[in-house]
Order: structure tokens, then sequence, then C-alpha cells
């Protein structure tokens, strides 16, 4: 059965990003108006289903709260399209002088989604996708699958009512490992976004796609001795709670400085934080780690009451929270690893440099390149422990979780939150839209580039018009010879000129033959050379190694020898117009003899 399960999973992946990909191709010439028109469509039907399929979320997982998901799936929607609704996704998104900047969708975009966070995420990737014009498949967590489709079908039956192909929009029914394999591979598959567990993540990268994937989330946050002591408890509690701290930007550790450490202690109490002692952190830390130390699956998104039932723990009623001094960061410390659920490791340390080493050390225990977090008064306290965080987000004075997504500070609203290269993703950003489409940019010369060999302008020949005598003579008279020579060598005379510029025009190709009494010179091939052989009544020109110098040069025998890669030998008595001394010299066309 598992097998067939398996083949199932493939073929449906198959047959989901084939039918995607079809559809793309009419999404991509969709313009900015119709995209925006089927967003909102599907913007709409999220925010009206969003409170059955956060039910549905709960129930079908088991993890966190309904009216937190409820919000969460609010945010996805409305918040998201807030902020990039006005993006600009089709054609020319930016445009100076110097850069025009155009938009190309990406094509199939395949979209893995978590069982933690599974409506919110299903809805956020289908919105950056379809808004970017790109279509999208969703590989489902397999305990969150129905959730999930039934949020997909809901945004799907809206955006084809708005116009959307509604085969741009697929997601499986049927989710294995290999079924999602089957869909991150595809050749037809152009991007993947991967959130998920690490193994999931690696599978995206070695899939061979581009992939944008996520991270694991050990936050740590710093409470700075200038911090809002009150407020910042109350930020720590209200992250750490929100969907029994689901989501991978929620608070895992507190760090304090060691000054205000009993006003912190005394804040948690008084807003439903509940102190372990140090056996009952004992019987906690047996059902929070599995023995291969890794977290226990069970206890992700339970409340308070549940996890303590677990562990067998008396806890006072009305506890929001449970908190744990421990002595370290690591594997002979299970407290100190990511939890997803309303407990706390506790740490007391003395002054900045001490507390952001500490956080740091939580970092380096599976949060590397996510989200660290700090309450201080003082600007530049915040500023530097951000300096020395390995972290993509160092929110300040705000619930990590809230701040991370973009939900309470000025980043970019997203669910899928980029942990750079500390921990091993491509991108640190929040990813968004942006990251789903190909920007072309057709760049204009700003800077000449100098080069030896001038360009050859390639224009049709035009057999030259019959001049007059006195025409051809007054042309002569502006020619020069290319050389005065050694000293006392003869010059020559304008009668000269002129004679050589009569034969050199009457034997040029024309309309009319050249008379019989004036022969044409012809070019020959001397090694790299070219060389005129002149009729025998021509004046003498000197030679040297077999070549004669020419009587007479054009710009366009320059042009041919140019184009030929052949030299020109020309003597003193050779005659370079002034338009073939201005190409000829430049490109070392001439060789004098």
């Amino acid at each position: 059965m598992s097998a067939d399960k398996d083949l199932i999973s493939v073929q449906q992946a198959r047959d989901l990003v084939e039918a995607a990909h079809r559809a793309q191709a009419e999404l991509a010439r969709f313009d900015q108006a119709k995209i925006d028109h089927i967003c909102e469509a599907m913007v709409l039907a999220a925010l009206r289903e969003s409170p059955r399929v956060a039910a549905l979320a709960v129930e079908e997982t088991g993890f966190g709260v309904a009216v937190d998901k409820q919000e969460k799936n609010r945010f996805a929607a409305e918040d998201v399209w807030s902020y990039f609704k006005n993006l600009r996704t089709v054609g020319v998104v930016s445009e100076t002088k110097d850069v025009v900047e155009i938009a190309s969708p990406r094509g199939v975009v395949a979209a893995i989604i978590p069982s933690t966070n599974p409506t919110s995420t299903a809805i956020f990737k289908i919105l950056i996708a379809l808004k970017s014009r790109n279509a999208i498949v969703l590989s489902p967590h397999p305990s969150a699958a129905h959730c999930i489709n039934e949020t997909v079908k809901a945004m799907r039956d809206a955006g084809a009512k708005a116009g959307l192909p509604a085969e741009a929009i697929g997601c499986m029914t049927t989710a294995t490992i290999e079924g999602t394999e089957a869909l991150m591979k595809h050749k037809m598959t152009a991007v993947i976004l991967a959130t998920g567990g690490i193994g999931l993540v690696r599978a995206a990268y070695s899939s061979g796609k581009p992939a944008f994937g996520v991270g694991p989330g050990n936050v740590p946050v710093f409470v700075e001795r200038s911090a809002d002591v009150p407020k910042a408890v109350q930020d720590i509690l209200t992250g750490k709670c929100f969907d029994n701290g689901t989501i991978c930007a929620s608070e895992q550790a507190v760090v304090v400085d060691a000054p205000i450490e009993m006003a912190v202690r005394e804040q948690f109490k008084l807003q439903g934080g509940y102190f372990l002692s140090q056996s009952e952190a004992d019987q906690l830390a047996k059902i929070v780690a599995t023995p291969q130390r890794t977290l226990n699956p069970g206890i992700v998104g339970k409340s308070v009451e549940v996890i303590a039932n677990m562990a067998g723990l008396s806890v006072p009623p009305g506890t929001r929270c449970l908190l744990a001094d421990v002595a370290g960061v690591g594997r002979d410390h299970p407290l100190s690893m990511e939890k997803l659920s309303p407990i706390l490791a506790f740490y007391v340390e003395d002054g900045l440099e001490r507390g952001a080493a500490r956080c740091n050390e939580v970092l380096h225990y599976g949060g590397m390149g996510h989200t660290a977090g700090i309450h201080a008064r003082s600007r530049e306290a915040a500023v530097h422990y951000g300096g020395e965080m390995p972290a993509s987000r160092v929110t300040v004075n705000t619930p990590t979780t809230h701040g991370a997504i973009g939900f309470s500070t000025a980043l970019p609203p997203s669910m899928t939150l980029g942990c750079g290269s500390w921990g091993g993703n491509v991108t640190s950003d929040n990813i968004s839209p942006l990251h789903l489409m190909d920007i072309k940019r057709v760049a204009f010369e700003t800077r000449p580039v100098q080069s030896k060999r001038p360009a050859v302008a390639t224009q049709p020949a035009i057999a030259p018009m019959r001049q007059p005598a006195a025409v051809r003579n007054a042309a002569a008279a502006t020619v020069t010879p290319v050389a005065e020579g050694p000293k006392g060598a003869p010059k020559v005379s304008r009668q000269e000129i002129a004679a050589i510029v009569d034969r050199f025009l009457a034997n040029r190709p024309e309309s009319t033959p050249p008379p019989p009494a004036t022969p044409r010179p012809e070019y020959s091939a001397g090694g790299n050379a070219a060389v005129r052989r002149e009729p025998a009544n021509a004046p003498s020109q000197p030679q040297a190694n077999g070549h004669k110098a020419a009587e007479f040069v054009s710009e366009d025998d320059v042009k041919r020898a140019i184009q030929k890669g052949e030299k020109i030998y020309v003597g003193p008595r050779t005659i370079i117009t002034p338009s073939a001394r201005d190409i000829g010299d430049p490109a070392e066309v001439f060789a004098k003899i």
C-alpha cells in the first residue's frame, strides 16, 4: 500500500506541474491590472475562509490556537497584499536614463508547506507567486493536507472567477517524500519555496533547481539594563505564547543583564510565567528532547497545561509559559534547543558583551542566521548587539515572533524567512514577490570604449560621377603627400598630383567604361600587403622587397585593406586623401617604403 501511495503521489506531482506550466504560459501574458484584480479576489476569499481553515488546521494537526492561526491567515493575506499591491511585476518595473528594468515571471513554483503554519503559509505563497505571474504547485505536509487543500481550493476558485487559469494553482492531495521530490526535480519546475525541516530544505537545495529555503529559529532575546522591563517581559510572553510558539521566529531563550535580573524575574511571575525548580526542569527536559537530543514533536504547538501533564508537573492556574534556569547551551542542556512551544530557557549575564556572547552561543545551537532580539532604551546598545549577532533579523523592543515576519516592524511581511549563508540559505531576506521574478536590464552605454581600430561603415558601393578635369584638379590640390621624405628628396608638383588623381578617377568602376588611353591600375597580394600595379606609362614609384608603393590612396582603398587584413605600401610620392589618412593611420594600414 505504501508503494502504491508513493506512485500515486509521484504521478500527481507530474500531472500538476505540467498543467501549471500550461496555465503559466497564459498567465505570463496578463497585464498588471488583471494580475492585481485576480490577487484581490484571492485575498478576499482567504479572509472570508480564514476562521474555518484555521479551525481545520488545529483540528487536523493538533498544533496551536485557532484564534491565533486565524490572525496569521489574516496577516498572510491582508497585510502582505497591502504591502505589495502597488509593486509592479509586469513589463517595465524601473527606469532611469541609463538602465531599464523589465520583469519576467520564473514559471512554476514548487511550494513546500509545513504543518506548524499550514494555512497561513499556503495563503502567503499562493499570493506572492501569482502577484509575480507564476503558477504554483503546493506539496502539503501529510499531517496538514486537508486544511491546506481547503485553503487552496478557496483561493483557486476565487481566482478563476476573476480570470485566473484554474490550473495555475495546484495542490497535491497525496503527499509523500517521493512525490515531493518528483515535484521539486520536475523539468518544468522553475523555483522552489521550501518551508519545513532541515532535511527537506537540504533536499530542495540538492534538487538542481533554484530554491529559497529557511532554517530553524533558536531565537535568543537579550534584556539589556536600559530596557523598559515590564514592556520587555510583556513582549517576550506575547511572542512566545502566540499560537503556542509554532512560529520559528518565536523567542526560545531569555538572556538578562545581571543588574536587572530580579526585576525581570518578578515581571515574568506577575505576567503569567512560571519558573521551574531544578528537579522540575529535569522532568521537563525528558519530554522535550528525544534520546537522540532532537525535539520531541509531541510537544510542538501544545499548551502549557498539556505539556505540564506530559511531564508530570503541577503548575499554577493561568500559567502562560514555563521558564527554566539553564546552566549552558548544547546537547547536555536539552532546554537550550528550539522548543516550538511555550517554554523558555533563562540565562543571566553581566553586561552587553557577555549577553551578546551568550545569545551568539544559542544561535549556534540550531538557530544560525534566523532571528535575535534585544530590549533596550539605548539605540547604541541595540545596534552594537545587532552587529554581533549571526542573524538575518534583529528585532528591537518588540516580540521577535511579530517583528521578524514584519507584523510589528517595517520589514517586508513574510511567512518565509531566509537565514542567509549562516543557515545554509541562498538569501537572508524575508521572501516576497521580488524573489519570484527575473529582472532583465536594458543598459545603455555610459562610457565609450576606446579602440585602436575604428568602426568601418559598410555602405553599398556607388559608382562615382564623372567630374570635369577642373573639378578633379581642384580636389587634387587638397591632397597631401604621405611624407616629405629625407631632406633634399624631390617634392611632388601640383601638376603631377593632378595627373595622378585624373588617372585614379578615370580607372574607378562606373557605369561607362574608362577611356582606353588610361589603363586601370590593379591590386595584387604580396604576403600581407596590398600593392597597386600601375600601367607601364605611369611615373616610377619606389619599390622594396618586391612591393611597389601605391601612387594614390583613397578612403575606399583603406577600407578594403582593413577588411582583408592587408597593408598598403606607400612612398614619398604617394598621395593619400585626408579621409583615407584618418582611417588608415589608427588602423596601422600603411607600410612605408
